[in-house]
């Protein structure tokens, strides 16, 4: 079979890495080409082109950058055609792959999207529109079963790939000495993979380092970018920039400092104490806070559907609460507190195998059709 995959974010293209190999188990003669990142690349296939030059972080930005994502737009649906594919498979993304279904649907294509769109967080009426352009849908959070229930759409829950991806980490047992990190406990900080929230949320992070000399600080760094970008950060502070081995990183990491979105989930897997922080333009947030539903937005918190990780948005994710935030992380019974709610968190949400499930149901539905 031919498998045509669209991976917007770093995210995705790990998660789109984990069913490529599970698809290649179930079949044999799987070929892929794909919108994706470097982990996808190691899994074979042809790559069009590179995640990081298709996401754009918050309302304002997206607009801004608006001819640049109709382009992209244009040039998948004319690739997409062209390979021809037995099966479009989506990951999240969905202000672009949502297009791409509607698009896929009319020219005879099977779509099928892994990870949902998280309608449920706000415009919840475009559960109409996947019903009517996507042929089967795989959730990775066990509330979205029961949301897209009540909105009469059959969904299938095939558990968190974030499992898989910890299931399959060897830790490096060099990690501190290769990057000379031996002596001091270490705070990881996660500052995202875009450009925009990189820029805007990582000085606050390295700002709070002053106050923890005791500590090593450091960053995991996004493979789209190089050491020099994150120089002009750092500014010739101690604080170095690791590639590729952010699961090593929290294996010995004592808490972490990390921008909302799939890292704070992450990070709560390796029961690592966290503060989840985010900013953007203040546009995009009076937008965000006009239109979007939910209570929280860290995973963590949404998954518990109670307040365990502290999240300090906008005006809030300064250097100065981010440090008082972290000294509470740092011991006593908050610490000990998080670490208990991080064991219930990981008995709800079970055991790996996501990817295989959503492999296996693919190739099963493809054969029914």
């Amino acid at each position: 079979m031919r498998y045509y995959l669209i991976a917007g974010e770093a995210s995705g293209d790990l998660h789109g890495a984990n069913l490529m190999r599970a698809l290649k188990a179930e079949d044999l003669n799987a070929e892929f080409r794909f919108l994706g990142g470097d982990l996808m690349t190691a899994q074979g296939g042809e790559i069009v082109k590179h995640y990081s030059d298709m996401s754009y972080m918050g309302f304002a930005e997206v607009v801004l950058n608006l001819r640049t994502i109709l382009r992209n737009m244009k040039q998948a649906k004319a690739d997409l055609l062209q390979y021809n594919p037995d099966a479009l498979i989506l990951i999240d993304f969905p202000g672009f792959n949502l297009k791409i279904a509607e698009f896929a649907k009319q020219h005879g294509i099977n779509v099928y999207y892994y990870i949902s769109p998280k309608v449920w967080a706000w415009n919840q009426k475009r559960v109409l529109k996947i019903k009517k352009v996507v042929d089967k849908l795989f959730c990775i959070l066990p509330f979205e079963v029961d949301f897209y229930n009540g909105w009469g759409m059959k969904v299938d829950y095939v558990g968190n790939p974030l499992l898989d991806a910890i299931a399959a980490f060897t830790p490096d047992k060099q990690f501190r000495g290769r990057h000379n990190l031996t002596g001091k406990k270490i705070i990881a900080l996660l500052p995202g993979s875009r450009k925009q929230e990189i820029t805007k949320i990582l000085p606050e992070m390295l700002e709070t380092a002053s106050r923890f000399p005791e500590y090593q600080f450091v960053i995991a760094g996004a493979p789209s970018f190089n050491v020099a970008f994150y120089d002009k950060f750092i500014l010739g502070r101690n604080i170095p920039v690791v590639f590729n081995s952010t699961y090593d990183l929290l294996k010995n990491a004592d808490a972490a400092i990390v921008t909302s979105g799939t890292a704070t989930l992450e990070t709560a897997l390796f029961h690592v104490p966290e503060v989840v922080v985010y900013k953007t333009s203040a546009v995009s947030v009076a937008i965000a806070r006009m239109v979007i539903k939910i209570r929280f937005i860290s995973l963590v918190n949404l998954i518990m559907d109670r307040l365990i990780v502290k999240e300090l948005i906008q005006e809030d994710c300064n250097s100065e609460k981010i440090g008082e935030e972290l000294e509470l992380l740092l011991g006593g019974s908050y610490r000990e507190e998080m670490l208990k709610n991080y064991q219930e968190l990981s008995d709800r949400m079970g055991d790996p195998g996501a990817s295989e499930k959503t492999a296996r149901l693919i190739v099963k539905s493809l054969g029914e059709t």
